[in-house]
């Protein structure tokens, strides 16, 4: 019998099958059909519990039945099943959505409630660095960097930090200005893919899709100076739509 990998297995209960239900399910893939108690032996199910467990992936879209002396179950292809199972999901979560917002959301705003902001300003290099060193350690698929200017507080932040990202398999970006290239290029070898312009205005840093800082005030003499940080999803999808159009008109190194 095949050997199912554990992230299957994962993403099987995140779509709302039990330890038991998986079992089952995967042995009736690898088995094709047969009756309950040989799918009680072969996925190692109780055999008191093996018609619950069935009944149970009946009922979800997972198994059908086909009558006989013994009855015996197979299981629907994967690719029914799941998809199946993922509109019922968000069928569900719509109509919770809809129940909790329409009893919810007036209370809310007949008590004045403040929504937390989603935005913020950073003032000042050294707490720009902090929020970025931040940035980096959260990051765990993809960071996008864009620096009109590269102080050199920057580089030696950001240098050990994007060797660990390289090690765990992270895709970091970088671009930068030409005039500056020679020296961020030598510093970041093996580290990130960079690119450089001949011009930037403004930078920016975009972690996992989901988060971004912009970089508003940079000086050559005072560094970093101003800056905003946000999770907010429009403002992240349109920075790194403008990132990968200004990529896809750079120059590799």
């Amino acid at each position: 019998m095949m050997i199912v990998s554990e992230t299957t297995r994962r993403a099987l209960k995140d779509f709302g099958l039990t330890e038991y239900e998986v079992k089952a399910y995967i042995a009736l893939v690898e088995s094709g059909p047969v009756p309950a108690s040989q799918l009680s032996t072969t996925a190692a199910i109780p055999y008191s519990k093996i018609y619950e467990i069935l009944g149970n992936l009946e009922r979800k879209g997972w198994v059908e039945s086909e009558q006989g002396r013994p009855s015996k179950y197979f299981a629907k292809p994967p690719s029914a099943a799941l998809e199946s199972s993922r509109l019922r999901m968000e069928n569900t979560l719509k109509s919770s959505q809809s129940d909790a917002v329409s009893e919810l959301q007036p209370l809310y705003e007949k008590n004045g409630v403040q929504e937390r902001p989603d935005i913020w300003i950073v003032r000042g290099q050294n707490n720009i660095l902090d929020r970025i060193k931040e940035t980096l350690g959260r990051t765990r698929r993809e960071l996008l960097v864009a620096m009109p200017i590269v102080p050199d507080s920057v580089i030696s932040m950001a240098a050990p930090l994007l060797s660990l990202m390289n090690n765990r398999g992270i895709k970091v970006s970088v671009m930068i200005p030409s005039p500056t290239a020679k020296d961020v290029v030598r510093n970041l070898k093996g580290l990130a893919d960079v690119r450089v312009r001949e011009q930037m205005f403004g930078g920016g840093i975009i972690s996992d899709s989901n988060e971004i800082i912009i970089l508003l005030g940079e000086e050559p003499e005072k560094g970093l100076t101003l800056a905003i940080s946000s999770h907010h999803a429009g403002l992240v999808k349109f920075g790194k739509s403008y990132f990968e159009f200004l990529w896809e008109n750079s120059k590799p190194t």
